[in-house]
C-alpha cells in the first residue's frame, strides 16, 4: 500500500519535456523517490582527479550536465542554492533584506515569468535536454543529502536554470545600474554614455575586475605553436567564482574550464582542439526613455505617434526573511512597447535592454562548448547571436587565432544621440531588429599572428596591420576606447616579440609591471616634480616613490607606497581621474597607514599583497590592472597584509604543436572545495597559484584513472 503511495506520487510529480525525458512537474512536490526515479534516464561517470577536479563523461550532453550538477553541488551546494533563489525571484527568502533587491529586479523585468510561459515552445530540444539532465542532478544530490538547506530550495526543474540564461546578459552590460540611476533620481537629459563594469561581477570592497585573453599563432611563435591563455577574473568567492571541471561527452564537448554555479556547461575553455577566453567589453545595449504619460505620478497611459497606448500591468510579489519570519511584498511594474517603466521624481522612464526573453543563448553556448575551430566559433555567432556582449579570444590546434567583439546589437534609427535620455512617445527611436554578428569588430587569423585583450578598445588587439578601424563603425555601436594598463603591457610585450617561446607566453601572462603610459605611472612623474619644502616626511614618501621601477613584484619596497597611493585617488584599477593634490594627501595617509601597519613606509610588495584561506596565506606578485591581476581587500591595520579578493582567479593555457599533441595547464585560486573548509581541496591550489605555478590535468581517461581520488556514478 505504502509502496503503490509512493508510486502514485511520483507519476503526479512528474512532467514529460520535448526531449522525452521527464523532470519535476512545475509546482511539483519534492520527494526522493521521483529524484531517484527521474535520475535513472541519467548516466554519467564522475572521476576526481588528484586535486579534487571532477572529469565526468557521458554519452550525451545531457548525461554531463547531470554529473556536473551532482559533483557541483557537493563542493558548492550554497551558490547554486542562491543562484537558483535569485533566478526565481525568491533569493530573500533565505538571505533576507539583501536579496530583496535582487528578487524586485528580476520579477519587474518578468523574463522568468516568460520562461515559465514559454519554455515548452521556445526552449531547443538540445538546450532543454541539458537543463533537465542538470536539474535531474541537483535534485539527486539532495535526495542524497537531506540533512542540507537542499529541501527549501527543491525541487528544481529545467525552468530555474534556463531563467539563469535569460535572466543573465543584463548582467553582463551593467543594465543593473541604469536601473539605479533612475531609481536615485540621477536620470536626467544628459546621461552618460552607457559604461558597464565586468560580467558577472557582484563584489565588495570597491573592487573592479579585468580579464585576459591572449593568443599567438604559429607565424608569432617560436616553435610553430599555437597558444591561448584563457584568464577572465572574477571574485574568489560567491555566486559568480570560477568552479573548474572537466566535461567529455560522445556528443562532442571535451575541454576543461571553468563555470558558474548554476550553470550547465563551460563559460571559458580549452581542448584538445580548442579554446576561447573570455574578457568584457562595453557595447551599448540599452536605451533610456522618457515617456509623456497621463500621470506623472500615477501613470495609466503613455503616448506614441500622437496615440495613447495603455501601459502593461503586473503585481509582482515576493517574501523578505525579517526576524525569522517571512514578511510579504506586493507592488504594481509598468511595462511598455520599449521595456519596464520607471517612476521618479524626474518623470517616467521606460529602458529597452537586450535580452529580454532570449531563450538562445544557452544554444550558442553549447555549440561553442562544442566547436573545434575558430570557424565553428564563428558559425555559432552568427547562427544564434544571442551573447549580449563579452569578447572573446579564440584558438584552436590547426593554428587559428581570432578576435570577436561579440555583442548582440540592436538595429537602430541613426541621427540620435543614444548617450542620452531618448523622446519615449515618438516609434522612430525604438529598435528596429538586430544587426549581423559580422557587422562588428573582429580579427580573424591576423597577419601579425597575436592577439591580446584585456577589456581594452577593440581598436588595439593586434598588430597595426590587423586592427579594426573606428571609421568603420557607428558610433551607436559604443565601441570602447579605455586601454588598460594590461592592454598596454600586452601591446609591448607581444607586439615587440616575434618569436614568442613558450617560457615566454607564460611570463607574458604572468607579467606584473606597470607601462610607461600607465596612469599610475603617469603620477609618479608627477610626483616627481614636487618639492617637499622641508617637509622630511613627505621628501622621504617623494624619494620612495621616485625609486619605483614599475613592478609589483614580491620583493618590491616601493609598490605598495605608490599602488595603494594611486588606489585610493584614481579607483581600484587606477585608471581614473589624477590630481595631484589628492595626491599628496594620499600619498601622506598611505605612508601613514603602512608604517602603522608594518613598521615602515617601504614594505615588501608580499608582506602586504597576499593569498589568503583557512588561515593560512601565501606571499605572491602582481597588482591591479597588471596580466598578472592583483585585486586585495581587507583591513591593513589588523591583518597586517591585504588578502586577495579578486582577479586572477581561474587560469586555463592551451598549447597545440603541429603535430596534433598538446598540453594544458590551470591553475584555480584555491581549490574545488569553493565553501568546505575541511576538504583537502579547499586550499590545495592556493600556494601554487601564488608562486606562479601550474598543474597539468590529465586529459584522457587513462590519466584521470592514473591519480583518481574518487570514482562514481551519480544514482548508480
Amino acid at each position: 500500500m505504502l509502496r503503490s503511495l509512493a508510486l502514485a506520487a511520483s507519476t503526479i510529480a512528474l512532467a514529460s519535456c520535448a526531449t522525452g525525458t521527464p523532470g519535476f512537474a512545475p509546482g511539483a512536490p519534492f520527494d526522493a523517490a521521483t529524484a531517484r526515479t527521474i535520475a535513472a534516464n541519467y548516466d554519467a561517470r564522475v572521476i576526481r582527479d588528484k586535486f579534487g577536479v571532477p572529469h565526468i563523461y557521458g554519452k550525451r550532453n545531457a548525461d554531463v550536465a547531470y554529473g556536473l550538477a551532482y559533483a557541483h553541488a557537493e563542493d558548492d551546494w550554497k551558490n547554486i542554492e542562491e543562484v537558483i533563489r535569485s533566478n526565481r525571484g525568491t533569493l530573500s527568502e533565505i538571505v533576507g533584506e539583501s536579496g530583496a533587491k535582487s528578487d524586485d529586479f528580476i520579477l519587474a523585468l518578468g523574463n522568468t515569468a516568460i520562461v515559465n510561459r514559454d519554455y515548452d515552445t521556445k526552449a531547443s530540444p538540445q538546450s532543454k535536454a541539458v537543463v533537465e539532465g542538470y536539474a535531474a542532478g541537483l535534485n539527486l544530490w539532495c535526495a542524497d543529502h537531506p540533512e542540507t538547506s537542499c529541501l527549501r530550495t527543491m525541487p528544481i526543474t529545467g525552468r530555474d536554470i534556463m531563467a539563469g540564461f535569460v535572466n543573465r546578459p543584463m548582467s553582463f552590460y551593467g543594465f543593473e545600474s541604469e536601473v539605479d540611476s533612475l531609481l536615485s533620481g540621477r536620470a536626467n537629459m544628459e546621461m552618460s554614455t552607457k559604461s558597464t563594469r565586468e560580467a558577472f561581477i557582484n563584489t565588495t570592497d570597491d573592487i573592479e575586475l579585468g580579464s585576459n585573453g591572449l593568443a599567438v599563432a604559429p607565424s608569432r611563435s617560436a616553435d610553430g605553436h599555437t597558444r591561448l591563455a584563457a584568464n577572465s577574473h572574477q571574485p574568489y568567492e560567491g555566486r559568480v567564482a570560477w568552479y573548474e571541471a572537466r566535461l567529455k561527452s560522445e556528443e562532442g564537448i571535451d575541454l576543461i574550464g571553468g563555470l558558474f554555479p548554476g550553470t550547465p556547461i563551460l563559460l571559458t575553455a580549452v581542448g584538445p582542439n580548442f579554446g576561447w577566453a573570455s574578457t568584457v567589453n562595453k557595447p551599448d545595449l540599452f536605451d533610456t526613455f522618457k515617456l509623456v504619460v497621463d500621470d506623472e505620478k500615477t501613470p495609466t497611459k503613455y503616448r506614441m505617434d500622437g496615440a495613447w497606448k495603455e501601459f502593461e500591468r503586473k503585481q509582482i510579489k515576493y517574501n523578505v526573511l525579517r526576524n525569522g519570519a517571512l514578511v510579504p511584498v506586493e507592488r504594481a511594474a509598468l511595462s511598455s512597447i520599449q521595456g519596464p517603466v520607471y517612476i521618479t521624481d524626474k518623470g517616467v522612464f521606460a529602458l529597452s535592454y537586450v535580452g529580454k526573453g532570449d531563450f538562445k543563448h544557452l544554444d550558442q553556448y553549447l555549440a561553442i562548448n562544442m566547436a573545434k575551430t575558430v570557424d565553428d566559433w564563428r558559425a555559432a555567432q552568427i547562427k544564434y547571436n544571442a551573447i549580449p556582449s563579452v569578447n572573446y579570444i579564440v584558438g584552436d590546434s590547426k593554428g587559428g587565432i581570432a578576435y570577436f567583439w561579440n555583442a548582440h546589437m540592436p538595429r537602430r534609427e541613426p541621427g540620435w544621440d543614444r548617450t542620452k535620455v531618448l523622446p519615449g512617445d515618438i516609434s522612430e527611436t525604438l529598435w528596429k531588429g538586430w544587426e549581423s554578428p559580422t557587422a562588428l569588430p573582429s580579427v580573424i587569423r591576423p597577419k601579425s599572428g597575436y592577439i591580446v585583450n584585456s577589456n581594452h578598445s577593440p581598436l588595439l588587439v593586434s598588430g597595426p596591420e590587423d586592427n579594426p578601424k573606428a571609421e568603420n563603425y557607428p558610433k551607436e555601436f559604443g565601441l570602447d576606447t579605455l586601454v588598460t594598463n594590461r592592454g598596454l603591457r600586452g601591446q609591448e610585450l607581444f607586439g615587440s616579440d616575434t618569436s614568442i617561446t613558450r617560457e615566454e607566453f607564460f611570463a607574458y601572462k604572468m607579467d606584473d609591471r606597470y607601462s610607461a603610459g600607465s596612469n599610475v605611472r603617469k603620477m609618479q612623474a608627477d610626483l616627481k616634480n614636487v618639492d617637499p619644502q622641508g617637509d622630511a616626511e613627505l621628501k622621504a614618501a617623494l624619494d620612495l616613490v621616485a625609486s619605483w621601477n614599475g613592478a609589483a613584484d614580491m620583493e618590491n619596497r616601493a609598490a605598495a607606497l605608490t599602488i595603494f597611493t594611486g588606489q585610493a585617488i584614481m579607483g581600484s584599477q587606477i585608471h581614473g581621474a589624477y590630481d595631484r593634490a589628492k595626491a599628496l594627501a594620499a600619498l601622506k595617509e598611505t605612508a601613514a597607514l603602512l608604517k602603522t601597519a608594518t613598521g615602515r613606509i617601504d614594505p615588501k610588495w608580499s608582506e602586504v599583497s597576499r593569498v589568503a584561506r583557512g588561515g593560512k596565506s601565501w606571499p605572491t606578485d602582481g597588482g591591479p590592472d597588471t596580466l598578472r591581476a592583483m585585486y586585495a581587500g581587507g583591513d591593513l591595520t589588523k591583518e597586517k597584509f591585504r588578502s586577495g579578493r579578486a582577479g586572477d582567479t581561474y587560469v586555463a593555457m592551451a598549447d597545440w604543436a603541429p603535430d596534433g599533441t598538446y598540453t594544458i595547464n590551470t591553475i584555480h585560486q584555491y581549490g574545488s572545495a569553493t565553501i568546505d573548509a575541511s576538504s583537502p581541496h579547499y586550499a590545495d591550489q592556493a600556494p601554487l597559484f601564488a608562486a606562479k605555478q601550474f598543474k597539468r590535468p590529465p586529459m584522457t581517461l587513462q590519466g584521470v584513472l592514473a591519480e583518481a581520488t574518487r570514482d562514481y556514478r551519480p544514482g548508480k
